[in-house]
Protein backbone atom coordinates (compact mmCIF):
# COMPACT_ATOMS: atom_id res chain seq x y z
CA UNK A 1 0.00 0.00 0.00
CA UNK A 2 1.42 3.34 -1.02
CA UNK A 3 2.22 5.92 1.93
CA UNK A 4 0.04 9.26 1.48
CA UNK A 5 -0.16 10.10 5.38
CA UNK A 6 2.28 13.24 5.47
CA UNK A 7 1.97 16.03 3.39
CA UNK A 8 5.07 14.71 1.39
CA UNK A 9 2.89 12.28 -0.32
CA UNK A 10 5.72 10.56 -1.15
CA UNK A 11 3.74 6.98 -1.95
CA UNK A 12 6.37 4.80 -0.71
CA UNK A 13 5.26 1.16 -0.28
CA UNK A 14 6.57 1.10 3.57
CA UNK A 15 6.62 -2.95 3.75
CA UNK A 16 9.61 -2.75 1.05
CA UNK A 17 10.85 0.79 1.07
CA UNK A 18 11.21 3.32 3.36
CA UNK A 19 9.09 6.86 2.61
CA UNK A 20 10.39 10.31 2.66
CA UNK A 21 10.44 10.42 6.55
CA UNK A 22 13.13 7.22 6.33
CA UNK A 23 10.64 4.67 8.16
CA UNK A 24 9.15 1.54 7.14
CA UNK A 25 7.62 -0.50 10.02
CA UNK A 26 6.80 0.88 13.27
CA UNK A 27 10.23 1.73 14.93
CA UNK A 28 10.16 3.09 18.60
CA UNK A 29 13.03 4.33 20.83
CA UNK A 30 11.52 4.27 23.74
CA UNK A 31 8.51 4.19 25.92
CA UNK A 32 8.40 5.26 29.83
CA UNK A 33 6.61 8.17 31.85
CA UNK A 34 7.91 11.17 31.08
CA UNK A 35 7.89 14.46 33.66
CA UNK A 36 9.23 16.66 31.22
CA UNK A 37 5.81 17.40 29.17
CA UNK A 38 3.64 20.95 30.30
CA UNK A 39 1.78 20.64 33.76
CA UNK A 40 -1.46 19.26 32.84
CA UNK A 41 -0.17 16.42 30.52
CA UNK A 42 2.67 15.19 33.02
CA UNK A 43 0.45 16.02 35.45
CA UNK A 44 1.26 13.79 38.95
CA UNK A 45 2.54 10.53 37.32
CA UNK A 46 3.81 11.76 33.98
CA UNK A 47 3.01 11.17 30.62
CA UNK A 48 3.17 8.07 28.98
CA UNK A 49 5.60 8.74 25.82
CA UNK A 50 6.12 6.67 23.00
CA UNK A 51 8.86 7.65 21.06
CA UNK A 52 8.71 6.66 17.44
CA UNK A 53 11.63 7.05 15.12
CA UNK A 54 11.19 8.67 11.33
CA UNK A 55 10.19 12.42 10.71
CA UNK A 56 9.53 13.92 6.70
CA UNK A 57 10.45 17.43 8.22
CA UNK A 58 13.75 16.91 9.45
CA UNK A 59 14.59 19.96 11.16
CA UNK A 60 18.20 20.00 11.31
CA UNK A 61 18.58 21.43 14.69
CA UNK A 62 16.50 18.57 16.23
CA UNK A 63 16.61 17.35 19.67
CA UNK A 64 15.57 14.20 18.93
CA UNK A 65 18.36 13.89 15.78
CA UNK A 66 18.96 10.65 16.41
CA UNK A 67 15.19 9.34 15.78
CA UNK A 68 14.34 12.09 13.35
CA UNK A 69 17.12 10.44 11.17
CA UNK A 70 15.94 7.01 11.89
CA UNK A 71 19.56 6.18 13.57
CA UNK A 72 18.27 3.91 16.35
CA UNK A 73 15.12 2.32 17.51
CA UNK A 74 13.23 -1.22 17.28
CA UNK A 75 10.86 -2.54 15.20
CA UNK A 76 6.97 -3.44 16.73
CA UNK A 77 4.33 -4.86 15.21
CA UNK A 78 0.68 -3.36 15.51
CA UNK A 79 -0.32 -5.54 18.41
CA UNK A 80 2.91 -4.87 20.25
CA UNK A 81 1.97 -1.44 20.16
CA UNK A 82 -1.37 -1.80 21.32
CA UNK A 83 0.16 -4.01 24.42
CA UNK A 84 2.25 -1.13 24.66
CA UNK A 85 -0.70 1.36 25.39
CA UNK A 86 -2.08 -1.04 28.36
CA UNK A 87 2.03 -1.39 29.81
CA UNK A 88 2.02 2.00 30.27
CA UNK A 89 -1.79 2.21 30.84
CA UNK A 90 -0.74 -0.30 33.81
CA UNK A 91 2.64 1.64 35.06
CA UNK A 92 -0.49 4.81 35.92
CA UNK A 93 0.56 7.18 33.34
CA UNK A 94 -1.58 10.20 32.85
CA UNK A 95 -2.17 9.70 29.31
CA UNK A 96 -0.54 7.69 26.25
CA UNK A 97 1.41 10.48 24.79
CA UNK A 98 2.19 9.47 20.52
CA UNK A 99 5.39 11.49 20.02
CA UNK A 100 5.69 12.18 16.24
CA UNK A 101 3.19 9.92 15.52
CA UNK A 102 2.24 11.16 11.67
CA UNK A 103 4.20 8.62 9.18
CA UNK A 104 2.39 5.56 11.68
CA UNK A 105 -1.09 6.91 12.16
CA UNK A 106 -2.78 4.62 10.10
CA UNK A 107 -0.85 1.75 12.25
CA UNK A 108 -1.76 3.64 15.43
CA UNK A 109 -5.08 3.48 14.33
CA UNK A 110 -5.01 -0.18 13.85
CA UNK A 111 -3.26 -0.63 17.27
CA UNK A 112 -6.41 1.26 18.86
CA UNK A 113 -9.04 -0.65 17.15
CA UNK A 114 -7.18 -3.65 18.95
CA UNK A 115 -6.71 -1.68 22.60
CA UNK A 116 -7.86 1.66 23.31
CA UNK A 117 -6.69 2.93 26.28
CA UNK A 118 -9.17 4.38 29.13
CA UNK A 119 -6.97 7.58 29.52
CA UNK A 120 -6.64 10.35 27.34
CA UNK A 121 -4.53 10.06 24.36
CA UNK A 122 -2.11 12.85 23.15
CA UNK A 123 -1.62 13.23 19.44
CA UNK A 124 2.65 15.00 20.03
CA UNK A 125 2.92 16.36 16.29
CA UNK A 126 5.15 18.68 14.66
CA UNK A 127 2.49 20.48 12.88
CA UNK A 128 2.72 19.12 9.34
CA UNK A 129 -0.39 17.84 9.18
CA UNK A 130 -2.74 17.02 6.20
CA UNK A 131 -6.28 17.92 6.61
CA UNK A 132 -6.96 13.86 5.92
CA UNK A 133 -4.67 13.13 8.20
CA UNK A 134 -5.74 15.11 10.93
CA UNK A 135 -9.99 13.77 10.42
CA UNK A 136 -8.82 10.59 11.14
CA UNK A 137 -6.82 11.18 13.90
CA UNK A 138 -9.40 13.23 15.34
CA UNK A 139 -11.45 10.32 15.59
CA UNK A 140 -8.92 9.13 18.57
CA UNK A 141 -7.21 12.10 20.09
CA UNK A 142 -7.99 13.61 23.22
CA UNK A 143 -5.39 16.45 23.58
CA UNK A 144 -3.63 17.61 20.28
CA UNK A 145 -0.29 18.27 21.84
CA UNK A 146 1.63 20.27 18.64
CA UNK A 147 4.37 22.72 17.67
CA UNK A 148 3.87 25.65 15.62
CA UNK A 149 7.74 26.14 14.11
CA UNK A 150 7.13 28.72 11.56
CA UNK A 151 5.52 31.00 10.01
CA UNK A 152 7.62 31.83 7.60
CA UNK A 153 8.36 29.45 4.89
CA UNK A 154 12.03 31.46 4.43
CA UNK A 155 12.74 29.67 8.18
CA UNK A 156 11.12 26.56 7.20
CA UNK A 157 13.15 26.15 4.04
CA UNK A 158 16.47 26.82 5.47
CA UNK A 159 16.00 24.68 8.58
CA UNK A 160 14.54 21.68 7.35
CA UNK A 161 13.59 19.86 4.33
CA UNK A 162 9.95 21.42 3.83
CA UNK A 163 9.84 24.91 2.08
CA UNK A 164 6.01 24.49 2.46
CA UNK A 165 5.39 24.03 6.17
CA UNK A 166 3.46 26.68 7.35
CA UNK A 167 1.11 25.96 4.34
CA UNK A 168 0.33 22.70 6.06
CA UNK A 169 0.58 23.78 9.83
CA UNK A 170 -1.20 26.96 9.57
CA UNK A 171 -4.28 25.67 8.38
CA UNK A 172 -3.63 22.35 10.62
CA UNK A 173 -3.34 24.24 13.70
CA UNK A 174 -6.57 25.95 13.38
CA UNK A 175 -8.14 22.63 13.01
CA UNK A 176 -6.42 21.48 16.60
CA UNK A 177 -7.28 24.49 18.44
CA UNK A 178 -11.44 23.66 17.73
CA UNK A 179 -10.94 20.89 20.09
CA UNK A 180 -13.43 21.54 23.52
CA UNK A 181 -11.54 22.30 26.33
CA UNK A 182 -11.83 19.78 29.58
CA UNK A 183 -9.80 20.64 32.10
CA UNK A 184 -10.29 18.86 35.94
CA UNK A 185 -10.19 21.15 38.83
CA UNK A 186 -6.82 19.64 39.91
CA UNK A 187 -5.23 20.58 36.77
CA UNK A 188 -5.30 17.85 34.62
CA UNK A 189 -6.37 17.98 31.11
CA UNK A 190 -8.49 15.13 29.60
CA UNK A 191 -9.13 16.98 26.17
CA UNK A 192 -7.99 20.32 24.78
CA UNK A 193 -5.11 21.97 22.55
CA UNK A 194 -2.01 23.02 23.70
CA UNK A 195 0.72 24.74 20.71
CA UNK A 196 4.07 24.70 21.52
CA UNK A 197 6.50 27.06 19.92
CA UNK A 198 10.71 26.92 20.17
CA UNK A 199 12.19 30.20 20.26
CA UNK A 200 15.12 29.79 17.78
CA UNK A 201 18.25 32.37 17.46
CA UNK A 202 18.12 35.06 15.14
CA UNK A 203 13.99 33.75 14.76
CA UNK A 204 12.46 36.06 17.48
CA UNK A 205 10.40 38.25 15.10
CA UNK A 206 9.16 35.09 13.11
CA UNK A 207 8.15 33.69 17.41
CA UNK A 208 6.09 36.72 17.57
CA UNK A 209 4.24 35.77 14.54
CA UNK A 210 3.36 32.88 15.95
CA UNK A 211 2.09 34.42 19.00
CA UNK A 212 -0.13 36.85 17.01
CA UNK A 213 -1.29 33.89 15.07
CA UNK A 214 -2.23 32.28 18.48
CA UNK A 215 -4.37 34.96 19.46
CA UNK A 216 -6.55 34.68 16.90
CA UNK A 217 -7.93 31.29 17.74
CA UNK A 218 -10.30 30.61 19.92
CA UNK A 219 -9.24 31.70 23.76
CA UNK A 220 -8.79 27.77 25.27
CA UNK A 221 -6.41 27.09 23.58
CA UNK A 222 -3.21 26.77 25.81
CA UNK A 223 0.31 28.20 24.66
CA UNK A 224 3.75 26.72 25.65
CA UNK A 225 6.33 29.05 24.95
CA UNK A 226 9.92 27.51 25.05
CA UNK A 227 13.12 28.46 25.51
CA UNK A 228 14.98 25.54 25.87
CA UNK A 229 16.44 25.16 22.24
CA UNK A 230 20.04 24.20 22.75
CA UNK A 231 22.41 23.51 19.69
CA UNK A 232 22.13 19.66 18.31
CA UNK A 233 21.76 18.15 15.35
CA UNK A 234 23.29 18.78 11.96
CA UNK A 235 23.78 22.14 12.25
CA UNK A 236 28.10 23.14 11.63
CA UNK A 237 26.60 25.15 8.37
CA UNK A 238 24.25 27.09 10.25
CA UNK A 239 26.14 29.42 12.63
CA UNK A 240 23.24 31.45 13.90
CA UNK A 241 22.41 27.65 15.48
CA UNK A 242 25.25 27.22 17.42
CA UNK A 243 24.20 29.31 20.26
CA UNK A 244 21.80 29.34 22.91
CA UNK A 245 19.10 32.17 22.25
CA UNK A 246 20.15 35.91 23.89
CA UNK A 247 17.82 37.20 26.75
CA UNK A 248 17.25 39.48 24.31
CA UNK A 249 15.15 37.21 22.05
CA UNK A 250 13.54 35.49 24.91
CA UNK A 251 12.07 39.17 26.37
CA UNK A 252 10.54 39.67 23.19
CA UNK A 253 8.69 36.72 22.65
CA UNK A 254 8.07 36.69 25.96
CA UNK A 255 6.58 40.56 25.45
CA UNK A 256 4.65 39.67 22.47
CA UNK A 257 2.61 37.19 24.97
CA UNK A 258 1.66 39.70 27.12
CA UNK A 259 0.76 42.13 24.48
CA UNK A 260 -1.61 39.64 22.69
CA UNK A 261 -3.42 39.24 25.78
CA UNK A 262 -2.95 35.29 25.50
CA UNK A 263 -5.02 33.63 28.80
CA UNK A 264 -3.52 30.04 29.10
CA UNK A 265 -0.07 30.05 28.83
CA UNK A 266 3.18 28.21 29.94
CA UNK A 267 6.68 30.16 29.87
CA UNK A 268 9.60 28.19 30.23
CA UNK A 269 12.41 30.12 32.26
CA UNK A 270 15.13 31.95 29.74
CA UNK A 271 17.34 29.30 32.28
CA UNK A 272 15.60 26.57 30.59
CA UNK A 273 17.97 25.71 28.02
CA UNK A 274 19.74 22.15 28.74
CA UNK A 275 20.22 18.94 27.84
CA UNK A 276 18.25 17.76 30.82
CA UNK A 277 15.00 17.58 28.39
CA UNK A 278 16.97 14.86 25.75
CA UNK A 279 15.61 11.60 27.07
CA UNK A 280 18.39 8.63 26.76
CA UNK A 281 17.20 6.28 24.40
CA UNK A 282 16.45 2.46 25.21
CA UNK A 283 16.64 0.75 21.52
Amino acid sequence: MQCFQCPVRCGADRTTQSGACGSKEIKIAKYYLHRFEEPPISFKNGSGCIFFCGCSLKCVFCQNFELSRNKRGKEFSVSQLADIFKELEDMGAENINLVNPTHYLNDIAGAIELYRPQIPIVYNTHGYETSEALRIADGFTDIWLTDLKFTDNALAKRYTARADYADFALPAVRFMAQKRLNMRDDGKMLSGCIIRHLILPLAAYDSVNVVNFVATLPETVYFSLMSQYTPYGDIAEFKELNRRITKREYERAVDAVRAAGLKNVFLQEYSSATEEYIPQWDY
